[in-house]
């Protein structure tokens, strides 16, 4: 009988468990570093613009279709596609203006900041006095056979505006009187004019952009503490005044308190919520849009996006603001051109601000204060607006000067490869 050479056993045993976590360490470091040079690379930015956008807006576009077909077969003598026949039209009109956008030179987007503003303040004083009024809020205006949203254009001017401003002001910026002058009264005024039409959702977004623009320009704490005391004694004294709206402030903790009336809308969110679970019942599967859930298809269209798609859904759709919210502020803060930077932050502040409103009213953590999902929800007016100003920072995202190089680089490699083939 022989015995086996003990040099030839460590051949055959299995790997020591104590070396086994410096593998994974290793393992782990190693795809942190890969995942850390794709980032860096110049183009990083502007491919996850467009990615994370477009995937939102296909989302989007299936979601409408299908929390609105029950609406639209009852609104439309049984054309279950109507709705979201409508929101393909808009898709179609604001990717060629996102696309414009994207290439019209810095200079043309100042020039346009002032009368951008003065449009869009006109626009809202029409609305306020002859505007249409719709779910208890009068922010709608008739321009022929379709109606608009004002207040969606507005969010867009005020960005432009404030932001060339702030530029021209940028060596001027250490007093307290030019960071407020003209900028925080121009954003008031659209913003009382918003309330005027009892648009309470609207007008917290606008105070956000505010607060973003201050903030990002260096504003001092005290100027904060004060914009966020006066805004808060108006929102109350505003809610105490309106019975539909002080339901809404007291019943959204709880929402079964109040099921049959203020609590029904929110309760039938949550509902859908928990009925989707981890993966969903699948698309078109929802139960909660036959009629049950007000609004499936325009403010409340996550909860159906949580019931059909599930946990997984509604995490994707997250993690997807939150991609454009890393790419948007990495251009901003990588741009040496302070219009740029202040632009960018205002469009971040805007889209990852509603979008927090919305999920925060959808889950019960908010009150219901009628504010669409950017990019998700049914509606023109929202739509055309947020795609022109990611189109916007895309722009900036590929001109920057790293990334123009590289565009310019791929163009050129891609003209000599055409030339060798035609040869």
């Amino acid at each position: 009988m022989t015995t086996a050479n003990p040099e030839d056993t460590q051949y055959l045993a299995p790997p020591a468990r104590r070396g086994t976590p410096r593998y994974a360490v290793e393992a782990v470091r190693d795809a942190v570093e890969s995942l850390q040079r794709a980032l860096d690379r110049p183009l990083t930015a502007y491919y996850l613009l467009l990615g994370a956008s477009g995937l939102l807006l296909l989302i989007g576009v299936i979601m409408v279709m299908s929390a609105s077909s029950v609406y639209s077969y009852e609104q439309n003598d049984g054309n279950s596609y109507a709705v979201v026949t409508r929101q393909l039209v808009w898709v179609a009109i604001g990717l060629p203006c996102a696309f414009v956008a994207s290439r019209l030179p810095q200079r043309l987007i100042r020039a346009l900041a002032y009368p951008g503003y003065v449009v869009s303040l006109g626009l809202l004083v029409l609305t306020a006095f002859i505007g249409v009024r719709i779910n208890g809020n009068q922010n709608w205006l008739a321009v022929g056979p379709i109606q608009i949203q004002p207040s969606e254009i507005a969010k867009l001017a005020l960005i432009i505006w404030a932001a060339h401003i702030y530029a021209v002001k940028e060596r001027r910026l250490d007093t307290l009187h030019e960071i407020i002058v003209p900028v925080v009264p121009g954003i008031a005024l659209m913003t009382g004019l918003v309330i005027v039409g009892h648009d309470l959702g609207t007008a917290l977004v606008l105070f956000a952009l505010l607060g973003g623009m201050l903030w990002v320009v260096g504003a001092p704490a005290k100027l904060f503490w004060f914009a966020i005391t006066a805004v808060s004694v108006l929102a109350f004294g505003l809610a105490t005044t309106d019975s539909e709206r002080m339901g809404r402030l007291t019943n959204f903790i709880d929402p079964m308190k109040d099921y049959q009336d203020a609590g029904w809308q929110p309760a039938h969110g949550l509902f859908a919520l928990a009925t989707g679970g981890i993966t969903g019942e699948g698309i078109g599967a929802s139960r909660q849009k036959w009629g049950q859930l007000p609004e499936a298809h325009t403010d409340f269209i996550f909860a159906v996006l949580g019931e059909e798609l599930g946990l997984i859904g509604t995490l994707l759709v997250i993690g997807l603001f939150l991609t454009i919210a890393y790419a948007a502020l990495r251009v901003a803060r990588q741009t040496h051109d302070t219009f740029v930077r202040y632009v960018t932050f205002g469009v971040v502040v805007w889209i990852i601000g509603q979008m927090m409103i919305n999920i925060g009213m959808v889950l019960a953590l908010l009150p219901v204060v009628g504010i669409p999902l950017p990019l998700v929800s049914y509606g023109g007016s929202a739509l055309v607006p947020t795609l022109v100003a990611l189109g916007l920072v895309v722009g900036f995202a590929r001109r920057e000067p790293e990334a123009a190089r590289a565009l310019a680089q791929r163009r050129r490699n891609r003209s000599a490869g055409l030339a060798a083939r035609m040869r």
